[in-house]
């Protein structure tokens, strides 16, 4: 039996790591397989030498994370775990700023490495399954790229694909079988702004949320340009979509590859535009995976229990 140490950064922040009556301490010594005590400011990991690296690892990072948030929820203990188990490091990558004083953080490495890739990248496209964050950090870098004036406009777009259901039986006018599509980038933007101050930039048009569709013909100037559900764009919409991209503009481009709504002859754009376009280098394309997913840990299962 092996045996190291580590410093106690700080005895509130390790309470948190520890969790309600030791929960989280007790999952890192089962996983881990690693015996686990406290003197003064040490802590002292007993195991075999790759579980007390991986250990000691995850107790210095969890230690860092209790020190920027109120609390540690099970998930983030989950997360952190997986990171570890993957030899992947939990992000220290500068927070997103939207309005007011919230920031928003990734919360693995592959979604470290996507931010990283939408503050260096004039066209991003991301690849992951439901809930890796593809749409949700995307929205929130264009809504930094407006608060410091890089951008002057804000544009989301979906293609509204029927998946398993028909707009006819929907109930209004065609802009009213439209929005349920356009939902979930509302959604994102409403966790992050204020609801009069996206209704006045929605009416000041630098906010725009529209179908697919509606971006024939248009040129768009220092904006940014985000595509989501783009899995269910075809091969012609997509190059059609790429191509509104004027000056001092950047596009995000998202999708899910698993979850393609259109019909059985038709190639999905977003499977095509990875492969063509891989080897242009002002062109970032990363691909999340179930590692990355951060709503519910049981989304995580559910997805792996689809694949």
């Amino acid at each position: 039996m092996h045996e190291t140490t580590i410093a106690v950064i700080d005895s509130k922040a390790l309470l948190k790591v520890f969790g309600p009556s030791d929960e989280y301490l007790r999952k890192i010594r089962e996983v881990f397989a690693v015996k686990v005590t406290v003197d003064g400011h040490r802590i002292l990991l007993r195991g075999e030498p790759d579980n007390l690296r991986r250990g000691s690892v995850l107790l210095e990072q969890l230690q860092q994370l209790a020190l920027r948030n109120t609390s540690l929820a099970p998930e983030d203990i989950q997360r952190a775990i997986s990171e570890v188990l993957h030899d992947k490091e939990v992000s220290n990558i500068r927070p997103i700023e939207v309005y007011g004083t919230k920031q928003i953080r990734p919360k693995t490495s592959g979604q470290a490495r996507y931010v990283e890739l939408l503050r260096s990248k004039a066209i991003v496209i991301c690849v992951g399954p439901a809930g890796t964050g593809k749409t949700y950090l995307a929205v929130a870098k264009a809504i930094e790229s407006l608060k410091t004036e890089t951008v002057r406009k804000i544009v989301l777009v979906r293609p509204a694909v029927e998946a398993g259901e028909s707009l006819g039986f929907l109930p209004g006018d065609l802009q009213a079988k439209i929005n349920p599509y356009l939902r979930p980038l509302f959604d994102a933007l409403s966790d992050m702004m204020e609801r009069d101050m996206l209704k006045r930039y929605m009416e000041e048009d630098r906010i725009e949320v529209i179908p697919l569709a509606y971006m024939r013909g248009r040129t768009l100037n220092n904006a940014s340009i985000i595509l989501d559900e783009a899995q269910n764009t075809t091969v012609a919409q997509m190059k059609m979509f790429l191509t509104r991209m004027g000056d001092s503009s950047m596009i995000t481009v998202c999708g899910d590859t698993t979850q393609i709504d259109l019909p059985e002859h038709k190639q999905s754009g977003l499977i095509d535009a990875r492969q063509r376009l891989k080897h242009i280098n002002a062109i970032g394309i990363i691909q999340l995976d179930q590692s990355d997913i951060v709503r519910h840990q049981l989304v995580q299962q559910i997805v792996n229990a689809y694949e």
